[in-house]
């Protein structure tokens, strides 16, 4: 329990606990949940207490949150609606445990505890999984709980060194009072990207009358680079050997040779990041490349599991060239997770943990510009309406 907390919330699909590391002390945890042991022992290492189960959402009752909660975060899995995915969307096994989250909501809802606002996150997939149904069947569902909804793509890049679009779909109960500073009568150019905005064009008449522009601004620019973020010797991963780092090499196309090479012309230190991808080689062949980019940010962290490879690290200084993989701290650092975030002490689950989040400024951003001052202008938002 925090003291002087000004808002309270549940938390699903909560992982390492990024989205409350985002929301911050303003928020007071009633219930949080996660499915994965490892994760739990690193959501308990950071904020002990009792307020974290751990198991099946589908296995969750009322009874088991307590209050009534400002907010429902529910960054709930990707797999299933991820473009890399196996294209089951919310019927999938892993995207699918949204429906026993949305049961626990209409619960809820039918006890007269229904949340005042509800974050929806995930990959920007959503949006045209099932050829934009599913993207219909969230609008649907929020639509029948008496809330009006919107959304929003905000790539972690405004805040950090790492190129991360998520979805965020952000539905206001229906009785709120919504200052018309958060809304604008047409799509904003950042927040609201052409996939998006077909989805909403798609959606049907009823559906469209309960969609919001939500409207808040944009972050200053962002001053931190991905060199800012590395670690000179990291404790959990070793720089390459020279016959390492030459494989990698020869695993490059000639555009990404060329890259390297302007990159070493440059004289001075420059860090980059590789990722091993799979790409065509001629009719019916295909070949593992080495792709690299220095433009000072990473490519989208992402969990090793199903085939995905883990980000590599390239410094170069003139002709010297050392890879290795990014470290557990450089992954979190590149979460907006600060240094003193316990890590799992074990390479792969610190990766994973962070590759399966949430990037934390990126919840700071919405929390302040957007829920916060729409809990502020109803001030008795926790409260279910007649």
């Amino acid at each position: 329990m925090i003291k002087n907390a000004s808002y309270q919330y549940y938390e699903f699909f909560a992982g390492g606990g990024m989205a409350r590391a985002g929301l911050g002390d303003r928020w007071d945890c009633l219930f949080a949940n996660d499915f994965d042991p490892s994760k739990a022992r690193s959501y308990r290492a950071n904020w002990p207490g009792d307020d974290l189960f751990v198991g099946d959402v589908r296995h969750i009752t009322t009874d088991q949150l307590p209050g009534a909660a400002h907010l429902a975060w529910a960054s709930f899995p990707c797999q299933d609606l991820s473009l890399a995915g196996n294209g089951a969307g919310l019927n999938g096994d892993r995207s699918g445990t949204f429906w026993p989250f949305w049961k626990l909501m209409t619960d809820l809802n039918r006890e007269g505890r229904a949340p005042a606002i509800i974050v929806l996150e995930n990959v920007c997939g959503a949006i045209s999984s099932h050829g934009g149904r599913d993207f219909a069947s969230i609008c649907d569902a929020l639509n029948r709980q008496g809330y009006r909804f919107g959304a929003a793509v905000v790539d972690a890049v405004h805040f950090l060194p790492q190129s991360r679009p998520r979805l965020f779909i952000i539905a206001a109960r229906a009785d709120l009072d919504i200052p018309a500073r958060l809304t604008g009568d047409s799509p904003h150019p950042v927040w609201h990207t052409k996939a998006l905005r077909g989805a909403v064009e798609a959606l049907k008449p009823g559906l469209r009358k309960r969609w919001i522009w939500w409207d808040f601004p944009e972050p200053a620019p962002r001053e931190t680079r991905l060199a800012d973020l590395i670690e000179p010797n990291p404790h959990d991963v070793a720089w390459h050997t020279p016959d390492q780092t030459a494989k990698l090499l020869g695993m490059m196309s000639d555009l990404n040779r060329q890259k390297l090479e302007q990159a070493k012309a440059e004289g001075r230190r420059i860090v980059g990041t590789l990722y091993k991808r799979t790409r065509p080689d001629g009719p019916g062949r295909k070949v593992q490349r080495a792709e690299v980019r220095f433009d000072g940010i990473a490519g989208c962290l992402r969990t090793p599991a199903g085939g995905s490879s883990r980000q590599l690290i390239m410094v170069v200084e003139g002709a010297s060239v050392r890879t290795r993989l990014l470290s557990g701290r450089e992954a979190a650092r590149l979460m907006g997770l600060p240094d003193t975030y316990t890590l799992p002490a074990n390479y792969n689950e610190a990766y994973h943990l962070t590759g399966d989040g949430v990037a934390v400024p990126a919840v700071r951003h919405l929390a302040e510009h957007l829920i916060e001052p729409l809990l502020k202008s109803n001030k008795s938002s926790s409260k279910h309406a007649a």
